[in-house]
This record gives C-alpha cells, structure tokens and sequence, in this order.
C-alpha cells in the first residue's frame, strides 16, 4: 500500500485530535506543545487512551497525554542518571582488577581477549568476524587521536612515548558503556569475568547479558525515545541465584519490559552505590503522575487489575 497522508498544519492536526473525541482545553497551549513536541511523537502517548483504534475514550484530555509524555521523560532522566552510576563503578572494577592482573597496559595485550572467530548472522545468514582485540585497539586510537583529546590523553602523548597507548585507567575513561560491555564479553578467561560480576553479586554470564541490556537501554534514553511502555529488544537474562536481596518470580515472564530492567538497575546499585535513593525518586515519580497507566511497564497485576506489590520485595526495600 502507498503512504500518501499529506502533513498537516498545527491546527489541523488539533483539529483532528478533537475529532477523534479528545478534549483540547487549551488550544494555544497545545498548540505550542505540538509546535515543540510534535504530532508525531505525542501520539504514542494517545494509544493508551483509547480502547478502539483513532477514538478518544470518554472525558480524555489533551493534558491527559501530555502527562504521559512527561511521566515517560523524567523515567528516561532517572534511569539514565542511574545507569551513568553503574557505568563509572562497572569501569572502576574492570580497570582495577585487570591491572592488577596484567599490569597497567592490560587492554593492549592480545593475549587475555577471546581468539577471533565467525560466527552467523541469524536474519541474513552471513557470516562475519569478531575480533574484540583489534576493536578495543581501534576505539582507543579514534580518541587518542582526535583533534581535541581529553586533557588526560594529552598529558600522556605530551610526556610518554611507550606504550604507545595511555594505561588502562586512561583509555577505558574514553570508551562507552556499549564498548565497555563489548570488551567485557570479549575477555577469554571467564573468570576475569567472573571476579568483576562477582564483585555485584552475579554469575558472569548474567552480567553479560545486562550490561548488553542497560547499554540498550541507555541508547533509549540519550536519544529520547520511548521508555515507559517499551519492549526491550535486547532481552536480559533472569536473575536464578542472587547473592543480594532480589524479587520473587513475579516477574519471571515480564523480562523484556521496563520495570524489570529498573529492577536490575536496584540490584547492580546495592553494591555500586548503596546509598542511592532511586526507590524514593520513583515513588515520587509515580505520585507526580498518579494517572500514568504503569501496568504498561511490566509490573505484574492479578485478573483484577491490581498491581503487584513490588515496593515490599526484598530488593526495594
């Protein structure tokens, strides 16, 4: 089928939301949202709303979906400022015991990452190489090597001619938390591994698949897209065994949704940093935006729709 809607203006399109049964109360102020927000984007914020496809339920308000909309930002702001947490105590860990290890220059050496390998595309059936060292090696020498590198890098090529690289506790500051998951997985001795997952009390393999997750999850919310209600492509695997107050299987099938990847997040923190108060700040979240339909994240409700008692778990409290 051919795609020929034609755009329409600002007032058309509130126009059109009005016909679909939505009450504008302010025309000028939506119209200002729509001018900021987009059409577009508060829309899959209208989908809640409405029980048949494109009409309104009774009584909904144009201030109804904008809210949804802000509810769904400031779950972004506060997951992100999370994971920034977990991120700078992951890179902590992983530089600190591999030093020890290796010595300073660790991520250099070819000897302790994975030999490289092909492995299957599943969709396209092609074939293609990883090679986590020579990846490792080219992250570092874009950053080493741009026109303004951080202060730090500076210092060392100023002062150092060997290693050709900066120490460890230098270049891994210049990768991301995508590149840092990608470095952790492609080490060759589970149990380096194993000594950095154990530190926040998981098996390695576990760690792996969440810090694949929480880097997905940091891409939703740098790049503003939708959170409250996603599924989460790059599912996390279920936590069996915890070494650390945990939730009960509840939550077991709900795996791709949001609030089990907030549950992650709370467990990761009780060693990363003990005294966060990302519980409060989501009560208060909640309590800011009472009308924001939450069973949409993937917290478990009985047939009668009442919500599962997650602030009791041995996790969130």
């Amino acid at each position: 089928m051919e795609y020929n809607k034609p755009p329409l203006t600002y007032l058309a399109q509130v126009a059109l939301w009005e016909s679909r049964g939505l009450t504008i109360e302010n025309q000028e102020r939506a119209l200002r949202y729509l001018t900021n927000i987009s059409y577009y984007r508060l829309s899959a914020y209208a989908i809640p709303f409405q029980d048949n496809k494109d009409t309104f339920n009774e009584g909904i308000t144009f201030t109804q979906v904008l809210n949804l909309y802000l509810f769904d930002r400031e779950l972004r702001i506060l997951i992100f400022n999370a994971i920034e947490r977990l991120e700078v105590s992951i890179r902590a860990r992983m530089v600190y015991d591999l030093s020890h290890k290796y010595g300073s220059h660790w991520q250099d050496n070819a000897k302790i990452y994975k030999d490289p390998h092909r492995i299957k595309n599943r969709k396209t059936g092609e074939f293609f190489t990883i090679d986590v060292y020579s990846e490792v090696q080219e992250m570092i020498a874009k950053s080493t090597k741009e026109k303004h590198p951080e202060t730090f890098i500076k210092h060392y090529k100023t002062n150092y001619t060997k290693p050709t690289n900066p120490p460890s506790w230098m270049c891994l500051e210049v990768l991301t938390l995508g590149q840092l998951s990608k470095l952790y997985n492609g080490l060759k001795d589970n149990q380096d591994k194993q000594n950095i997952a154990q530190t926040f009390g998981v098996h390695h393999t576990v760690f792996s698949s969440w810090l694949h997750t929480l880097t997905y999850v940091r891409n939703i919310c740098g790049h503003h897209g939708r959170l409250w209600n996603r599924e989460i492509a790059i599912e996390p695997t279920w936590l069996q065994k915890p070494q650390l107050p945990w939730i009960n299987n509840n939550l077991e099938n709900v795996t791709n949704r949001t609030f089990y990847v907030l549950c992650i997040i709370k467990y990761l923190l009780q060693t990363a940093n003990p005294s966060h108060h990302l519980k409060e700040h989501f009560i208060a979240l909640l309590a800011k935006y009472p009308e924001a339909p939450i069973q949409f994240m993937g917290i478990p409700s009985t047939p009668e729709a009442t919500l599962f008692n997650w602030e009791n778990e041995p996790l969130w409290t």
